[in-house]
């Protein structure tokens, strides 16, 4: 079993880190489904001893990539070999499709490091045919939540894509994971690699930082390591 973390600040990161979690994910805004990180918190998590994969994202929105954008996306992924980060978390697509052209580009520039294809996944029309393109462009995991809004409500989907994947690539449940629901969520699924944020409000804010549009919401948003514990504590016992 591994447990992957999701983080967007520093906090958080240094949080996940002493929690000896797995895996993180690194990114920025995860309000927004996570952007690329700073180079700055990239840098910093180079050091907390854990595995780190950075998010590729470079806008909100879609994943519908101009050229350009892969570009400036090939750019990032180089970033994070050069501060020695462990992975990369990808994703490109439209119309119901992945962009195979886009990825396989991505998965290039990221040779060396794990891959990591994120929920644009959930995204696609036939996730079994995407499952076999992820496998030949050699990407080492898919992030899912089933196509649904949570894994819990996803379960039997995922179930049917850790079936197709066969171990070619791995199946990793995330949305709406708890301490609650995860053991059931690993017998439904079959998964072996759960992710989530476990957070919560650390911290209120003046009135005027979400008035002013500093922030969309009224509290800083940070990993929470009881919540992490709890997770880890059922996982050790499965």
């Amino acid at each position: 079993m591994s447990l992957e973390v999701c983080v967007d600040n520093l906090l958080s990161l240094q949080t996940a880190a002493a929690a000896d979690v797995d895996r993180i994910e690194l990114c920025s805004a995860l309000e927004l489904g996570g952007l690329t990180p700073s180079a700055g918190l990239m840098i910093a998590a180079a050091e907390v001893g854990v595995a780190v994969h950075t998010l590729i994202r470079p806008r909100a929105g879609d994943f519908e990539f101009s050229g350009c954008e892969i570009e400036q996306m090939i750019d990032d992924i180089h970033a994070c070999r050069e501060v020695g980060l462990a992975g990369v978390v990808i994703g490109a697509g439209t119309g119901g499709w992945l962009d195979e052209t886009s990825l396989e580009a991505l998965v290039d520039a990221a040779r060396g490091l794990e891959v990591t294809l994120h929920r644009a996944f959930d995204l696609v029309d036939d996730k079994v045919l995407a499952i076999d393109i992820a496998a030949d462009l050699g990407i080492d995991r898919i992030l899912t939540s089933g196509g649904a809004a949570t894994a819990v409500a996803g379960a039997d989907e995922i179930r049917r894509y850790v079936d197709h994947a066969g171990g070619r690539v791995s199946i990793m449940a995330g949305s709406g994971i708890t301490a609650d629901n995860v053991a059931s969520i690993i017998e439904r699924t079959g998964v072996r690699d759960v992710h989530g944020s476990f957070s919560r409000a650390s911290r209120q804010y003046d009135a005027a930082i979400p008035a002013l549009g500093f922030s969309a919401s009224e509290a800083l948003i940070t990993a929470d390591r009881e919540a992490i514990n709890a997770v880890k504590d059922v996982l050790n016992g499965l």
